[in-house]
């Protein structure tokens, strides 16, 4: 897997995940923000965690109109893969790949610490290492993870089991307790919870890597 690791002005995260998928077995290149162009053969776009462009206006929404936001746009539109994290989930919904919104969490506090997961859906590549219903941990840090979506766009996730992961209990707010979501394609992953930060032993937990290395098998077999 040829993999492009996206860095905006304030992300922080994207080392560490650049260094997770290299770890899983990708060839990961990265590209800078004002790049209008990915590498030839990106098969995954990689959006990181952090605070791009210092959330100002709104999380992701300055970083959606970059220039690289047309290619990951187009990527998707190909059908190739997309994994946004935390502030790369905001990102994804600014640039209309994912519906929804993150809003400001409930009781308005960063939210720092290890969140237990439900894997709620197993049907798409990037949680095929796992069991649908199976529980896992994987970090959460964020201030607007607060999932809002309206009730018609709730059902239709539901009935086509777009929702890939949810918290085990309340969290920071959200709608059904949702901490991930695909795309109608299930290409597009968008989710909260850090799974670069859970993918060594040392981290604590590796089920992050377990995300990264499910989804790499998952497309070689293909």
């Amino acid at each position: 897997m040829k993999a492009a690791v996206i860095t905006f002005p304030g992300s922080n995260c994207d080392r560490d995940l650049a260094v997770a998928l290299e770890a899983a077995g990708a060839e990961v290149a990265r590209v800078w923000h004002k790049d209008d162009a990915l590498p030839e053969g990106t098969d995954l776009v990689a959006v990181p965690g952090g605070f791009s462009f210092g959330d100002y206006l709104r999380c992701g929404a300055i970083a959606a109109r970059s220039p690289v936001a047309r290619a990951i746009r187009d990527h998707a539109t190909r059908g190739g893969y997309v994994l946004g994290v935390c502030n790369g989930f905001q990102v994804l919904t600014e640039l209309g790949l994912l519906p929804g919104a993150l809003m400001r969490n409930a009781g308005l506090t960063f939210i720092c610490k290890d969140a237990p997961l439900r894997v709620a859906s197993r049907e798409n590549d990037f949680l095929s290492a796992f069991a649908e219903g199976e529980e896992i941990s994987l970090p959460v840090a964020h201030h607007d993870g607060n999932y809002q979506i309206d009730a018609e766009g709730l059902a239709r996730l539901r009935a086509e089991g777009r929702i890939a992961l949810t918290y085990r209990g309340k969290l920071n707010g959200s709608v059904a307790d949702i901490a991930g979501v695909l795309s109608e394609n299930r290409r597009v992953l968008g989710m909260m919870p850090h799974p670069e930060r859970a993918s060594e032993a040392a981290h604590g937990g590796a089920d992050g890597a377990r995300l990264f290395r499910g989804l790499i098998d998952s497309t070689v077999a293909v």
